[in-house]
């Protein structure tokens, strides 16, 4: 199990802490998405880095398209991540479509995780109104993944665009681009499909586990109403502003992202709130 898991999800573990902090990619990314954000952690934790299955360096020939066809395939890889290396009590950062993988998993496993940070997450992307805007339209969805399998390259660079909605980190951007085309078209559709069609705001009603969600400015693909919507309907979570413009404030900008990581974490052992910075507490 052990040697199967790390090979399989290319397990790396770093720092010289104790307490374990897991970093999940978004859609379409690996592990090395981190790499401006982790080292900043390596002191005073267990960093541990993974990918799930089509992505990175994981093991591909461990896809399978019905597991993965689902965003239960990937909280499994998380569980079995956790139960390889016995963990208790990590802290767990995802980055969008993580952050509802990390929140399923501590569902099922809540002995797992002591926090759970959520970098510019939804719950649901699809509006349903008057209820519910989470920033597209089924058919949006629906074009955007008719254009994914028809025109890949053309997809992935014109997502990479949309992801970052700052013109002055094209560089990012294109960092971005490289990897949507350095995967599988079949992986990435697959994820794409389980990701933007699932609706988990009945799952964050029910979750136990204190979380803190990052919201971006301008973030065309989680919006400042859709995190503001997951803060009043998670219970124990708090919501930070960022300054960060876009959805990937972990390449775009990791000094505000380390910074507001380290003091949520501060905050949960003594009542410290940095100094400009926006917290609400729930």
């Amino acid at each position: 199990m052990i040697q199967n898991t790390f090979k399989r999800n290319n397990v790396h573990i770093r720092g010289k802490g104790k307490k374990p902090i897991i970093f999940a990619a978004g859609f379409g990314c690996d592990q090395t998405v981190w790499n401006d954000v982790f080292p900043a952690f390596e002191e005073d934790y267990q960093v541990i880095l993974f990918d799930y299955v089509g992505f990175g360096n994981s093991d591909i020939t461990a896809f399978d398209l019905i597991k993965y066809g689902e965003l239960s395939g990937y909280v499994q890889d998380l569980l079995d991540v956790c139960e390889t290396l016995d963990l208790k009590e990590a802290i767990f950062v995802g980055h969008s479509v993580s952050s509802m993988i990390g929140l399923l998993a501590s569902l099922s496993k809540p002995e797992y995780f002591s926090q759970l940070i959520m970098i510019a997450p939804s719950p649901s992307y699809i509006n349903e109104p008057p209820a519910y805007y989470g920033g597209f339209e089924k058919k949006d969805l629906l074009n955007l993944m008719d254009l994914m399998e028809k025109n890949y390259i053309g997809w992935a660079n014109a997502f990479s665009i949309t992801l970052l909605n700052n013109t002055a980190k094209t560089g990012v951007a294109k960092d971005l681009e490289d990897r949507f085309c350095s995967t599988d078209p079949l992986f990435a559709n697959t994820f794409a499909k389980a990701c933007f069609f699932t609706d988990n705001r009945k799952d964050i009603t029910k979750a136990t586990v204190p979380s803190l969600i990052l919201q971006c400015s301008e973030d065309v693909i989680a919006p400042r109403v859709v995190g503001e919507y997951l803060h009043a309907n998670m219970p124990n979570s708090t919501i930070a502003y960022m300054n960060a413009i876009g959805h990937c404030p972990h390449m775009s900008d990791p000094e505000e992202t380390i910074h507001l990581i380290k003091n949520y974490l501060l905050e949960q052992s003594v009542p410290l709130i940095g100094e400009g910075v926006e917290y609400i507490n729930g």
